[in-house]
């Protein structure tokens, strides 16, 4: 009987908590699914522009499944890398062939180099010419998958850290009556919100700045572009994390359902953030990529770390990061309206 009435009790529990009861049956299926897209999707195509590439190896070339463009010469073709249309060009100076990658993905580098040796060994076994030299716009051969990973982990790492800690942090406000106290004082909703931002943003930014130090300098991932850059947009990301850690504080009663929403807001972010080549993945889940804040975050760790962007080249990721940060701010002043109208 008393066993009972305490399975009786539990299960009690589950029903009238409609968020965990959620969170069991549902993150689960979301989750699976976007694995599902991941594993099943195909490997992205390399682009690569041919520029002087004879009849016959260009002909092979074109039956691999790489997008092939040719270029009238070299120049046009590097331009067009640089904007990130190309991950590969194929020349030949002479009888040597030349092989420059754009360097920044080593799974595009593989694939681009798969493919350019497959369309290449009918003219080399022929004798007619040299092993390819190789070259790379951004970064060496030298450059590992941890150089590509780790510069998508600076960024995923301050906003998973400080979302859970900014979140739990101002929970315990509420729960302990901090909040309430607050709120019964002449400051405005939005001085309350200001306030608690620029006291967290403090410890906020010596943590990015930490991350970002301890990743360049101790552990070696590769950087190009300028330290003051990286620490700017990991600042950024850090802020948006805050932000949207505060708010979704004010619709958890608890410790336990502030982590309720690591697998419905933290994960679905980690398959969209670089970590996976979005290009294997179908166009409308693409475009899901880019209403989420880690996916710009992500893309300026990225350029700045490994194609050594500046500040031209990041501003839209910048822009959105502040745009986030302003609405999850905004929303945080609505949200307060749940618990006293000023």
């Amino acid at each position: 009987m008393r066993i009972r009435s305490l399975t009786v009790r539990i299960v009690r529990q589950f029903i009238r908590d409609k968020r965990t009861l959620a969170l069991i049956m549902l993150a689960p299926l979301l989750v699976l699914t976007l694995m599902k897209f991941v594993f099943e999707g195909q490997a992205a195509d390399p682009r690569i522009g041919a520029v002087n590439v004879p009849a016959a190896a260009l002909a092979v070339l074109e039956q691999t499944n790489a997008d092939v463009t040719a270029y009238p010469d070299k120049d046009a073709a590097l331009s067009d890398m640089k904007a990130g249309t190309l991950d590969a060009i194929v020349s030949f100076n002479g009888l040597r062939p030349e092989m420059t990658l754009e360097g920044s993905s080593p799974t595009k580098n593989r694939n681009a180099v798969a493919a350019i040796q497959a369309s290449l060994r009918a003219v080399l076994e022929s004798g007619s010419s040299e092993q390819p030299v190789i070259s790379y716009l951004h970064g060496s051969g030298d450059m590992d998958i941890f150089d590509y990973y780790g510069s998508v982990l600076v960024g995923f790492f301050s906003f998973f850290f400080v979302f859970l800690i900014a979140g739990v942090s101002f929970l315990r406000e509420r729960t302990t009556g901090t909040l309430q106290r607050l709120l019964a004082t002449p400051l405005r909703r939005w001085e309350i919100v200001v306030g608690y931002l620029l006291g967290f943003g403090l410890f906020t930014l010596v943590q990015a700045t930490l991350i970002a130090w301890y990743s360049t300098s101790v552990l070696g991932i590769a950087l190009e572009g300028s330290l003051f850059l990286v620490l700017f947009m990991n600042l950024l990301l850090a802020v948006t994390a805050l932000t949207l850690g505060t708010l979704l504080s004010a619709y958890a009663q608890n410790e336990f359902q502030m982590f309720q929403f690591i697998p419905l807001i933290v994960v679905p972010q980690i398959f969209f953030c670089g970590l996976i080549e979005l290009d294997s993945l179908p166009q409308w889940l693409q475009a899901v990529g880019k209403i989420l804040p880690l996916y710009y975050g992500a893309d300026a760790m990225r350029g700045i770390m490994l194609r050594g962007d500046g500040w031209s080249d990041i501003g839209v990721d910048a822009a959105m990061l502040v745009g986030f940060s302003l609405l999850f701010a905004m929303l945080n002043v609505l949200a307060l309206r749940k618990h006293r109208r000023l």
